[in-house]
């Protein structure tokens, strides 16, 4: 709700105010009685009477109908604020490797899985009005969770995601294959693929750079992340001897594809060496792909001058009233 005056200038007539008062008090310090009396000294022990003390009401009124009437001159008025809000929303598949390479713990404090699954959270959390689905891989893909505009859905599929859902492998070009498919049918202006993997494609019967050209094919970019440190990175083991150790292992990142992938259909390819780093990439996509929010505001207006006009012509009209009758002068 708003309140304002549409002409606050008009303010200014307040000035006849202490201005009529000034006058009124030098007009009764000059005025002279209309009858003289020798001696006043009868008079003194006479104590003014009720209408004489009510009389100070009349300038009184005088200046509430000055005040009253200025303010319908400022024309105050109350308004409403309506806002129309057009978004233009992303869809967006994440695509998440959960292969058996992604326990490896070069992602302080936890392994690589856990940190993609916390960033990825983040990064929800931060989106408005996108469409955001999940789409999970290793030896084969499937979709966790469809497009969808409800997070807390989207994030308690995402909390459920674990190691050994399917066979070990890692099927780039089927997670991309996939995520296409769940896009394919969008009417959304932009449509992106953010595909986090640490490995090299070695499952499934789509090539990634075939995928990548399809996903190019019908408007659809692809954003890559390679996800671990250059080197070799510890791995938990279960032995059965031994009980949890860990071995240290190469790693394999097949970054010239996943390079083409995002060239092919106008993304980019980003290295995550740690959590930060994933963080900050995350982050960075974000902010490329922004969606368009256009705002336009309605202000209602209801005026409210004719309640101070009519109470200042009351005013008024009861003075003169008064001045006429009640506190009448006689010569």
């Amino acid at each position: 709700m708003i309140f304002e005056f549409e002409s606050p200038y008009m303010f200014l007539l307040l000035l006849i105010i202490p201005l009529y008062v000034y006058l009124r008090i030098y007009r009764e310090r000059k005025a002279k009685p209309s009858i003289t009396y020798s001696n006043v000294k009868l008079f003194s022990g006479i104590k003014p009477s009720a209408k004489s003390r009510l009389k100070v009401i009349m300038p009184v009124l005088h200046v509430l109908a000055i005040a009253l009437l200025v303010i319908a001159a400022a024309r105050p008025r109350s308004g409403s604020v309506t806002k129309e809000i057009n978004t233009e929303g992303i869809d967006i598949m994440l695509a998440l490797d959960i292969s058996s390479s992604m326990k490896a713990e070069d992602f302080k404090p936890h392994n690589r899985l856990y940190a993609a699954k916390e960033v990825i959270r983040e990064f929800v959390s931060n989106r408005t009005s996108d469409r955001i689905g999940l789409v999970v891989f290793s030896r084969q893909s499937f979709t966790q969770c469809p497009l969808t505009i409800d997070y807390d859905v989207l994030v308690n599929y995402l909390d459920d995601v674990k190691f050994g859902m399917i066979e070990d492998g890692t099927a780039i070009g089927l997670a991309i294959a996939n995520s296409v498919n769940r896009l394919k049918d969008s009417r959304a202006k932009s449509k992106i693929v953010i595909l986090l993997t640490d490995g090299v494609n070695n499952s499934g019967e789509v090539d990634p750079v075939t995928a990548a050209r399809a996903a190019e094919a019908i408007g659809i970019k692809i954003y890559t992340i390679g996800a671990g440190k250059p080197g070799k990175a510890m791995y938990p083991v279960d032995d059965p001897v031994y009980g949890k150790r860990y071995v240290a292992r190469e790693n394999e990142i097949d970054e010239e594809t996943l390079k083409e992938v995002a060239s092919i259909t106008g993304g980019k390819y980003f290295r995550a060496k740690d959590t930060g780093g994933l963080q900050q990439i995350y982050r960075e996509i974000g902010e490329m792909e922004k969606t368009k929010v256009e705002v336009k505001e309605y202000t209602m207006y209801s005026e409210l001058y004719h309640y101070f006009l009519a109470a200042g012509l009351m005013v008024l009209l009861a003075e003169i009233l008064m001045a006429r009758t009640v506190f009448r002068r006689t010569p």
